[in-house]
C-alpha cells in the first residue's frame, strides 16, 4: 500500500535523478512526475509503472521488452539522452539484486543500489549505500 503514496522520483542537488526502477519512454519533462496525484494506484503501463519497474540492459539500444512482463528495458543511449536533456549527472535506482550492493551502468552514469544484504536468504549479495558530497 506504500506505493500509493510514493512520490515517483526524487532529485538530489539538481543533478542526481533517483527512482525505484528506471526511465520511461513517456517521461519528457520532470513536471510530469510532479503532477502525479497521490494516493494513486500503480497502473500496469505508463510513466509511474516505468519509474517503478523498468530496468537498464546493456544489450538493448533504445527501449526493449522487459522479461518481468511489465514496463521496459532501456539502453545506454536512453540514459545518455535523458541525462543530457535534463542536465543531470547521474541516475540512481534500485529494484535489482546486485552482488556488491551497487553496480554501475553506461560508463558510471547510472548506478543500481541494492541495500538488502543476503536478499530473502536466497542471494549472497552485499548491501549497498551511497553518500553524496
Amino acid at each position: 500500500d506504500g506505493w500509493r503514496w510514493w512520490p515517483g522520483a526524487a532529485m538530489v542537488d539538481g543533478k542526481i535523478f533517483c527512482c525505484h526502477g528506471g526511465l520511461s519512454p513517456d517521461l519528457n519533462h520532470m513536471e510530469q512526475i510532479r503532477r502525479i496525484m497521490r494516493p494513486t494506484d500503480v497502473p500496469d503501463t505508463g510513466l509511474l509503472c516505468d519509474l517503478l519497474w523498468s530496468d537498464p540492459d546493456k544489450d538493448v539500444k533504445g527501449w526493449g521488452e522487459n522479461d518481468r512482463g511489465v514496463s521496459f528495458t532501456f539502453g545506454v543511449d536512453v540514459v545518455s539522452k535523458f541525462l543530457g536533456m535534463h542536465d543531470l549527472d547521474l541516475i540512481c535506482r534500485a529494484h535489482q539484486v546486485v552482488e556488491d550492493g551497487y553496480e554501475f551502468f553506461a560508463k558510471r552514469s547510472l548506478v543500481t543500489l541494492f541495500s538488502a544484504p543476503n536478499y530473502c536468504g536466497e542471494f549472497d549479495n552485499a548491501g549497498g549505500m551511497m553518500s553524496v558530497d
